[in-house]
């Protein structure tokens, strides 16, 4: 190990060529071609060195503190911002898809404070309703929500809200316990909401960390009409599954269900939460209030930039026209090897199932001579190309799998 290296954190991590990097192949320094289904854990929407990001002129931006200073650059990411998170009125702009969840969990409070008429003496009464296996970033509010791996919070203090069981899907749907269980899952929430001081019911539309864990389209229609019946916030993380990755713009258009307050990063580069008019029940929000919830730069200009080149280049290339049929197709063929089970997926957000954690865990030695790859949950593998990715490297990823299992 180099000398500079020695101070951080050991692992087995590549040194990345950039300048030889292209498309959906990642070279190191060594000169090895590795076909990424990393994508910088689904936060690279177009790969690498993608013309539409090559044409910015970096040396023209300057650093703005965005909430005091506005831009042509911040203005031009809003309406590009606004163009496809098209369900959404209000918009909050910071650095960090954890910061994300955790400023539209304030809002939540805030909203549901005001519905109640709380003041600071009683605040700490209030809940949030969130799932088994929820992974929502790692500080904060946020270290109360995450469930997928106790040593991401172990030792630090947490609130005691309600968890409730997560009724995953099993493919293929065989065991019509599903229904049950999300019978189940909804009493225990209407449980929690009758008591009326959840402010707000949070989940991943797709659990990623937690093992790329679906959810049937009448689980989350149901939810919502759930949530309605009471004074509380919807909130969909949709860090991980937004901007084109499952096949839609946005995961939630999947269900037709819209979330009253949605957390987005990652692909989007500046991170978030949008809120539905739903908000403006109450009128002194935080979105209406100035500083009420706010950062010294409210995002990266740099990151604005980059945002709004990439938000055109996934409209006008077709990108999730794209990642809805390259999905499809990997589905599809994923199904017809022997050994792997459990797959499933939404667009490029595909996840499969070994037999035992150890069978994963030498089958994902195997495959990353190939492939950058990732784990999840127990005995997961799974996949995050760029949008960009062509059928033909979609079949290379293929027949990776098949000769590694």
């Amino acid at each position: 190990m180099n000398n500079w290296q020695d101070c951080l954190v050991p692992g087995n991590v590549p040194m990345v060529d950039f300048k030889s990097s292209n498309g959906s192949w990642m070279v190191d320094v060594n000169g090895n071609k590795y076909l990424d289904c990393h994508a910088q854990y689904a936060s690279q929407a177009l790969g690498w060195n993608h013309p539409a990001l090559l044409n910015i002129d970096y040396a023209n931006v300057v650093k703005l503190a965005n909430p005091d200073f506005h831009s042509e650059i911040y203005m031009n990411f809003v309406k590009a911002f606004k163009s496809v998170a098209y369900n959404f009125k209000k918009f909050f702009f910071i650095d960090g898809g954890t910061l994300g969840v955790e400023n539209a969990l304030k809002a939540a409070f805030d909203w549901k404070s005001q519905k109640l008429g709380w003041d600071e003496d009683r605040v700490n009464e209030l809940d949030v309703v969130h799932f088994k296996q929820a992974f929502h970033g790692r500080s904060g509010y946020t270290l109360s929500l995450t469930n997928t791996d106790p040593k991401k919070t172990r030792l630090f203090p947490k609130f005691n809200w309600t968890r409730v069981h997560n009724p995953k899907i099993r493919y293929p749907i065989l065991d019509e316990s599903i229904y049950q269980e999300e019978a189940d899952s909804l009493n225990h929430i209407e449980d929690a909401l009758k008591r009326n001081n959840v402010a707000a019911v949070l989940l991943e539309p797709i659990q990623g960390e937690g093992g790329d864990n679906h959810f049937r389209d009448r689980f989350l229609q149901e939810l919502r009409k759930l949530v309605d019946r009471y004074e509380t916030m919807l909130v969909f993380d949709e860090v991980q599954t937004g901007l084109g990755m499952t096949g839609e713009m946005w995961c939630h258009e999947h269900f037709g269900v819209v979330p009253d307050l949605m957390a987005f990063g990652k692909k989007t580069q500046v991170c978030g939460f949008c809120a539905t008019e739903k908000i403006d029940e109450i009128e002194h929000n935080v979105l209406n209030t100035p500083y009420r919830i706010c950062s010294t730069w409210g995002g990266n200009t740099l990151d604005m930039l980059r945002a709004t080149e990439i938000i055109k280049a996934i409209v006008d290339e077709g990108l999730v026209d794209n990642a809805y049929r390259v999905g499809n197709y990997l589905l599809n063929v994923l199904r017809e090897i022997p050994g792997i089970f459990n797959v499933r997926g939404r667009g490029l957000m595909i996840a499969f199932d070994l037999t035992t954690p150890d069978r994963r865990d030498e089958v994902l030695t195997r495959l990353r001579e190939h492939l950058l790859i990732l784990p999840c949950g127990e005995k997961s593998i799974r996949l995050r190309p760029h949008l960009t990715i062509s059928q033909g490297e979609a079949e290379l990823v293929f027949n990776y799998i098949r000769r590694c299992v």
